[in-house]
């Protein structure tokens, strides 16, 4: 029985069950126990019933180690979860969870809601002044329902699982504390120059899971390949039983002709070469800077004659199979020729003790929060039982204390008082009933009187601006509404804004909180900018008296980018594609509206209330990762296998592209109006520009008959 204070780790396989429990003691790790229960049948065969398959062997582990009391990490299937890894842009620690959180809505294939997700940072993150460079983010999920079916038999034997880990990501926990653990600490991880990567292939019972890593990044890949292939191969060709060749080929160099075994199975051998040649090749296809120097095996499958040296024949990496492991300890388990000859097996659970104990990289878990929390409850609950216990005995005593002083007193004493009490408090109810009578009626007469005389044009004020608003923001038109695809038309053409948050404020006093002076040589300085852009003149010199707005008024700001920064528009690209397209929007766009008699009106933006737009931030474009919308997975599989099969025409589509992106922040201030205000004011505009302009065409009717007999032009104006 393993002792308490340590870690669990169990791997519920294809054909066994494997459990390995480890405790730390100093810096060592000491596996202390250990099981390996083999089922009668492997759980893929079509006679098994794998959920009773798993419960006996959970019922014999149990048996064996005296129950489970201990900390349990178990592991799932690569292919039963999702595993991305990603890099955010330069961005500060405490908004990673939001960058993760967008990312994992365009990742995961279905409601955030219907699944269990966790995400970590990799080592090698640069960390300046609170800022993560060069970082990569690990995202991982898996289905609620799949997460719940996997912890079904462990629940059914009662034992609490503390930890859910995806294979594939055990396995890295594994190597890189056992083989990377120098580089992790000791070296800073240089993007430009990453160090050399190993390939940890672990075949499986059905299938296989391939790890890339250099122990600062992680690439996986899970192919449908594994032991069973050889033996139904051999059950094909050799016209055997499923035991008749699972045996064979456990013992294929004892069988009378093993040439004709091997020779039978070659083709299986080919297709597992063949699958781990490609996912190399797309992974180099990837990361072109990646060196890979090695080739790590593990699983129980390796123990087959001639497969190590067959993958590194026909690799060309040196291939190690990993049947010892440098940092673990415990003769008490590793002397034991039952964990001897199954080490390579034991992998897995090795990386989840490590999470365990807390010495792994990952630490990422797909436990559903609702039993954690529900676990907590639990815990909590002799606490919670000892409080009430506590509240309880202080009442009752209480209860006991005044009980015992009501008795001692007179009754005759208090008559008198009480009954003046019960008189005052009958007429105050009275008054009070009274009083909530004539304060609930005039209320309904206030509220009355505000409908009747109220302005209803002002429940339409924020429309009309959010409307003005959504007008100014330009729009590429494309033909039956239909959105080019990026190869029709790259995002470095298109003019589109795409606005992520709209936010506004109302300001007392514009000028005194507002335009600051740093705000006002802002506005002058992008002043300048867009009439040498849209005018190619200097600005008025009225512009340089301004002194800002007055008076109180809104400031609305937008925050946004765009991807229209491409070279090829030079002079038109970056800040001055928002200045000609938002900036002009806001200062010359006219904005149409519906008036009272339901007639559509024109209001310019400075008769709709705008004023000083300004961009606040003349930033320059930076390259980033965006998803490709016309990426189609298994296009792209095809293209790299015709790719690799020599059809060098063929080209691949990316997952993802790199673009120039501008983001910027944007403000304009708005005075508040209603509708009928404004078309006052702009009808009398009218009137004073049209008064105005015949003042000027007939002369104001000052001048004298001398006047006009000493200047012709003048006689021939007013004629």
């Amino acid at each position: 029985m393993a002792g308490s204070g340590g870690v669990w780790g169990i791997e519920i396989g294809q054909s066994a069950l494997k459990a390995l429990h480890c405790v730390k003691q100093g810096d060592e790790i000491v596996a202390d126990a250990f099981d390996l229960i083999e089922y009668p049948k492997i759980l893929g065969q079509a006679d098994a019933d794998p959920d009773q398959l798993i419960a006996d062997a959970l019922d014999q582990l149990m048996q064996r180690n005296d129950a489970i009391r201990d900390r349990v990490c178990i592991s799932v299937p690569g292919q039963s979860g999702l595993a991305k890894f990603f890099k955010p842009p330069p961005v500060e620690l405490k908004k990673i969870h939001d960058i993760v959180k967008y990312e994992a809505k365009t990742q995961i294939p279905f409601e955030l809601s219907d699944v269990v997700w966790d995400y970590q940072t990799m080592p090698g993150a640069t960390i300046q002044e609170g800022y993560a460079l060069e970082s990569e983010v690990g995202l991982f999920a898996m289905k609620r329902e799949q997460a719940y079916r996997q912890l079904a038999p462990f629940k059914d034997a009662d034992i609490e699982v503390d930890m859910v880990q995806l294979t594939p990501i055990a396995l890295y926990n594994m190597v890189a504390y056992d083989r990377f653990h120098e580089r992790i600490e000791n070296e800073a991880f240089d993007p430009d120059e990453p160090p050399t990567s190993s390939v940890l292939l672990s075949i499986g019972t059905d299938s296989s899971d391939l790890i890339v890593t250099n122990g600062f990044r992680i690439w996986q890949r899970s192919m449908p390949i594994g032991g069973n292939h050889f033996t139904r191969q051999l059950t094909k060709d050799l016209k055997l039983t499923f035991a008749k060749a699972e045996h064979l080929k456990r013992n294929a160099r004892e069988a009378v002709d093993p040439k004709l075994v091997f020779q039978t199975m070659r083709p299986v051998f080919n297709d597992l070469v063949t699958e781990v040649q490609r996912s190399i090749g797309f992974f180099r296809s990837i990361d072109k800077k990646a060196e890979i120097t090695e080739l790590l095996v593990t699983g129980n499958t390796v123990k087959m004659p001639g497969l190590a040296a067959y993958l590194g024949k026909n690799l060309g990496y040196e291939v190690h199979t990993l049947d010892r492991f440098n940092r673990l300890s415990g003769d008490d388990v590793l002397s034991i020729p039952t964990f001897r000859d199954n080490a390579p097996t034991f992998a897995v659970c090795y990386g989840l003790c490590l999470q365990g104990l807390g010495l792994s990289q990952i630490h990422t878990s797909l436990i559903p929060a609702e039993i954690k929390t529900e676990r907590m409850i639990r815990a909590k609950k002799p606490w919670a039982l000892a409080g009430m216990a506590a509240l309880l005995l202080g009442t009752t005593t209480q209860y006991a204390l005044t009980q015992r002083s009501w008795q001692t007193t007179h009754e005759k004493l208090w008559s008198g008082a009480a009954q003046a009490v019960s008189s005052m408090s009958s007429h105050s109810s009275d008054q009070k009933s009274e009083d909530s009578l004539l304060v609930s009626r005039l209320t309904f007469l206030n509220r009355l009187g505000e409908e009747i005389s109220g302005n209803a044009e002002r429940r339409l004020v924020w429309l009309e601006v959010i409307n003005a608003v959504n007008a100014a923001i330009p729009r590429a038109e494309y033909p039956d509404d239909k959105i080019p695809s990026i190869k029709e038309l790259p995002l470095e053409d298109r003019i589109d804004f795409h606005i992520s948050e709209i936010d506004t404020k109302y300001y007392e006093d514009l000028a005194e909180d507002w335009y600051s002076e740093r705000l006002d040589a802002r506005y002058k300085e992008e002043m300048k900018n867009w009439y040498d852009l849209m005018r190619d003149s200097a600005p008025p010199e009225e512009l340089a008296e301004d002194t800002g707005p007055e008076e109180d008024g809104w400031v609305i700001q937008l925050k946004g980018y765009h991807y229209y920064n491409s070279p090829k528009h030079k002079g038109e690209e970056g800040s001055q594609h928002v200045r000609k397209y938002l900036t002009t929007a806001f200062r010359e766009k006219p904005i149409t509206l519906i008036d009272p008699q339901g007639n559509p009106i024109t209001f310019t933006p400075e008769e709709f209330g705008f004023s000083y737009p300004i961009l606040l931030n003349d930033n320059q474009p930076q390259l980033v990762q965006v998803p490709n919308p016309d990426y189609d997975p298994v296009a792209a599989m095809t293209a790299m296998q015709l790719r690799a099969d020599g059809d060098e025409d063929v080209e691949v589509e990316t997952q993802f592209l790199e673009v120039l992106r501008l983001d910027f922040v944007f403000q304009v201030v708005w005075k508040e109006s209603v509708l009928s205000e404004r078309i006052k004011a702009k009808r009398l505009a009218e009137e004073e520009a049209a008064a105005q302009a015949e003042l000027e065409g007939t002369g104001d009717g000052s001048g004298t008959d001398d006047d006009v007999d000493a200047d012709p032009d003048s006689v021939a104006m007013a004629n």
